[in-house]
């Protein structure tokens, strides 16, 4: 259920086209729906204004399936995420409008929505050390498609050869807000971060050898960072980084009518 849905169903019961009960009932039902070993919860777009995502780690292909349908016949969109090749080829059996992304391990069927006219600029950029931290790059730019925030990517510019990094920089310049993904030692958040006076969002990876402890290492680097307003996300959260972007850009742009976020 969408704001504008709230808004509908009050007008039919202002107009008499609905009884007070029925009203009440519609409300109760539609905020989530117990499906006993998952609750969907269909109102979390309008509290938080980013709806109820699928993390699938842990899921059976079953309650996947399950889970999906109940969205679509509610008319949500569908963004399934940590989603395993195998799955995948077996959801798109299920759902053949779905899109598999096996670099970001996302499934995502989108809403029907009115095609848009106007070409949108990157509101981010999201930036990856190494091409190895490319699937959580990738796992961030699906999700800030899913949520409607056009992003470009910077792949490859790790600290090694930082000259690579220094080319792109219009492309950077123009992006409201930077998301720097890197593992090893995780240092190019603290190079971007001492360039650039925009919101930067830090995501470490798993990537590195034996003393990087799968991601420890360049979490504590960023957390240490010496450029100062660096904000961190969990160790290969693409997710979380792009919900911190898109938050960021919806409150900055919430009273702005024309706005397609």
């Amino acid at each position: 259920m969408k704001e504008s849905d709230i808004k509908k169903l009050l007008e039919e019961f202002e107009k008499g086209k609905i009884s007070k009960s029925a009203f009440i009932r519609k409300l109760k039902i539609e905020p989530y729906e117990n499906l006993e070993f998952a609750r969907v919860d269909y109102h979390r777009k309008i509290r938080i204004g980013i709806p109820e995502v699928i993390f699938c780690g842990g899921k059976s292909l079953q309650q996947i399936s399950d889970i999906i349908k109940r969205m679509q016949k509610n008319k949500h969109p569908v963004l399934a995420t940590r989603v395993e090749e195998s799955t995948a080829k077996s959801l798109k059996k299920k759902f053949p409008k779905g899109k598999y992304n096996k670099d970001g391990r996302t499934f995502v069927i989108k809403a029907s929505q009115k095609s848009r006219k106007k070409v949108l600029k990157p509101l981010v950029s999201i930036i990856s050390a190494g091409t190895s931290d490319m699937p959580v790059a990738e796992e961030a730019r699906e999700t800030l498609e899913f949520l409607g925030v056009p992003a470009n990517c910077v792949y490859d510019v790790g600290v090694a050869g930082l000259h690579r990094f220094l080319g792109e920089e219009k492309k950077l310049e123009a992006a409201k807000i930077l998301i720097v993904v890197a593992g090893m030692e995780g240092a190019l958040a603290s190079v971007v971060g001492g360039l650039y006076n925009k919101p930067i969002i830090a995501v470490p990876t798993s990537i590195g050898y034996g003393t990087s402890f799968s991601g420890l290492s360049p979490l504590l680097s960023m957390l240490n960072a010496c450029s100062s307003g660096i904000s961190v996300v969990n160790i290969d959260n693409g997710f979380g980084a792009a919900c911190a972007a898109f938050r960021i850009i919806r409150t900055l742009r919430e009273d702005d009518e024309d706005s397609d976020i």
